[in-house]
């Protein structure tokens, strides 16, 4: 399984308030094949390097830097670290900690060093994380896969996940015909397949707890229904694998999850860019960079796609949201896209990160307004 600490929105919003003298962020690609890190680690060190270089161009005080450096050093030479990762790594430090977020998506390669941490890559993991569970369900067994766009399926342990409905209840079977009350006939049978299902449903918290990361389920009926009438997770998908998953293969269930997953984001996109155009005609929608950064600076956003490959460095005025751009990073200016997008999510607006053909025109970021500005 890809071993992922995807940060919750809370974390997000303690990162965008986050103010140092010297703030690094850096994301990398990395592989989930412990035994192929080695090349992970060596590209860390080299962005950390391009960081100190960015440091010492700008004056920052050695001693900081030192011990800035120092936590990333750590962080290279740690074994235990490196033996779990997922699709990419972001390191935010400070001279006095460094955090780390192992996340499913692949990331552009980069480095930013300001006085506030580079986030907007992160943005995409919270709203499209780029993998799913895929939770096979039947009256003979239960079983739970990862499912991601690119790496191979892999069957996820569950602790107290039941091994089938019969066993799960204490019994030989689930469809005896002895009556007890309304537990008899095809009446019966759905009652304890549901008291099964609460079973499974409830195994799967301790897994689920504190990620977003869409659950497709695979079940025939009347497994399907059932579960879905007791199920808890809000990101259940609502289209699922409508067949039993007994005979297929994970490899087979991922190849089925995989098109689904692809479709959650796609209509999620494609209903936000609906909304984007009726917003237009009442002139709460914009494209415009330095019109998007007055009406986040004034809490007047509701929700922004940005995208998270493209770095345009300056400042945003912390009173006006007036833009000043800068001809190249630097240590003193930050992205301003990224700061856009940490107002937004500050003020309690929504922003999902994506690529730049996802986003209306093709420009760095498109915004819904809660009122025109």
């Amino acid at each position: 399984m890809l071993h992922v600490d995807i940060p919750s929105l809370a974390d997000l919003k303690a990162l965008a308030a986050e103010r140092d003298d010297i703030c690094v962020s850096i994301y990398l690609p990395t592989t989930p094949i412990s035994q192929d890190t080695g090349a992970d680690r060596i590209d860390l060190k080299n962005l950390s390097r391009e960081a100190l270089t960015q440091l010492e161009a700008g004056h920052a005080d050695k001693r900081r830097v030192g011990a800035l450096m120092e936590h990333i050093d750590d962080l290279i030479d740690d074994d235990a670290f490196w033996q779990h990762q997922a699709r990419s790594l972001a390191v935010l430090a400070t001279p006095e900690n460094a955090r780390t977020f192992r996340v499913p998506n692949a990331l552009t390669r980069m480095v930013e060093v300001s006085d506030r941490f580079h986030l907007k890559p992160l943005l995409r993991t919270i709203a499209f994380p780029n993998t799913c569970l895929v939770l096979a369900l039947s009256e003979n067994a239960v079983r739970v896969v990862q499912a991601s766009a690119e790496l191979p399926a892999m069957q996820v342990a569950v602790n107290g996940l039941p091994k089938d409905a019969a066993s799960a209840l204490g019994k030989s079977t689930i469809n005896d015909r002895s009556p007890s009350g309304r537990i008899q006939g095809s009446e019966g049978q759905k009652v304890r397949l549901r008291q099964f299902a609460r079973q499974v449903d409830q195994a799967l918290r301790g897994l689920l707890s504190g990620i977003e990361v869409p659950l497709i389920l695979a079940a025939a009926e009347p497994v399907a229904s059932i579960y879905r009438s007791v199920n808890t997770y809000a990101n259940l998908a609502k289209t699922g694998i409508d067949i039993s998953p007994d005979r297929l293969t994970d490899a087979q269930l991922a190849e089925r999850a995989r098109p689904l997953l692809d479709g959650l984001y796609q209509g999620e996109i494609a209903q936000w860019k609906e909304l984007f155009v009726q917003r237009g005609d009442q002139g709460r929608s914009t494209t415009d960079v330095a019109r998007a950064a007055r009406a986040a600076t004034f809490g007047a956003v509701e929700s922004m796609l940005v995208d998270i490959d493209v770095v345009v460095p300056g400042t945003v005025d912390e009173t006006d949201g007036t833009i000043s751009l800068s001809s190249s990073a630097n240590a003193t200016d930050y992205g301003v896209i990224d700061e856009i997008a940490s107002r937004v999510v500050r003020s309690g607006g929504r922003v999902l990160g994506v690529r730049k053909d996802d986003i209306p025109g093709g420009e760095a970021l498109a915004a819904i307004l809660r009122y025109a500005v």
